[in-house]
């Protein structure tokens, strides 16, 4: 079987746990309500995870162009901000001023990035050999669960029903494949692509974070369930710390 069919498998099966979502069907929404507010800060705690310790260190290894990558990274950060600018206007004239759905979009767009970055490293691993193939694709699937998690949260927290969250997530999640094409056909005839998608979804990453998600957070007036949302927060960066301490990535 070549490189190609085992990467898009492998993508498909990354793609699969985004689907994760479904076990919120069975919750009332008064309890969901409730838990909302935990996973849009365990969201936001490994979004920052993910990119302080899975993206940057990826862009920046064995590269002599570090300044290049910050480049890259304020790019991707400052055209989520035009981006969520763009979002912002459109719902203030269609929808009213008072929505969250754009915070939702813009996770999308970002997420969509990050498993084409994934679709990118599997295709990778797999051109090298099966055997690097399969646990690379193992690995990703543990850097994926709690990341999936909380961009479904995001989803539900932006008026997303439960149904259409689960939907967008999977099929923003089946970019991976397109991360597998790319990669398949363009990785080796352009140069520095890579590091680009990496740096670029890591400056998003950190623009939905800090810009969206953590002042949604300081939104909580119960001094209690405020410092619980920060340590849930904290559990998500220390839980994608972890991940890569471990070397699952």
């Amino acid at each position: 079987m070549s490189a190609l069919i085992y990467s898009l498998i492998s993508a498909l099966v990354i793609s699969a746990i985004s689907l994760v979502g479904v076990f919120s069907l069975t919750f009332s929404e008064k309890l969901l309500n409730k838990v909302l507010i935990w996973l849009v800060s365990f969201s936001a705690g490994t979004l920052m995870g993910g990119a302080f310790f899975h993206l940057l260190p990826e862009t920046l290894a064995g590269q002599d162009y570090y300044l290049l990558s910050s480049v890259y990274l304020l790019v991707g950060f400052c055209l989520f901000f035009i981006l969520e600018r763009i979002l912002r206007w459109h719902h203030c004239h269609e929808l009213g001023c008072g929505t969250h759905k754009f915070i939702g979009q813009m996770n999308l767009i970002g997420d969509g990035f990050h498993n084409i970055i994934d679709g990118l490293v599997i295709v990778s691993a797999f051109s090298v050999s099966p055997a690097l193939g399969v646990p690379v694709t193992i690995s990703l699937a543990f850097h994926e669960i709690p990341q999936e998690i909380g961009d479904f949260g995001v989803l539900l927290y932006s008026g997303f029903s439960k149904t259409r969250a689960l939907l967008y997530n999977f099929f923003t999640a089946l970019t991976a494949l397109a991360g597998v094409l790319i990669g398949y056909f363009l990785l080796d005839q352009i140069d520095g692509v890579n590091q680009f998608l990496l740096a670029f979804a890591a400056g998003g990453f950190i623009y939905i974070a800090a810009s969206d998600l953590i002042p949604e957070l300081h939104k909580e007036e119960n001094l209690l369930k405020s410092f619980f949302s920060f340590l849930v927060f904290l559990f998500g960066l220390i839980f994608m710390y972890l991940i890569k301490l471990w070397g699952v990535e």
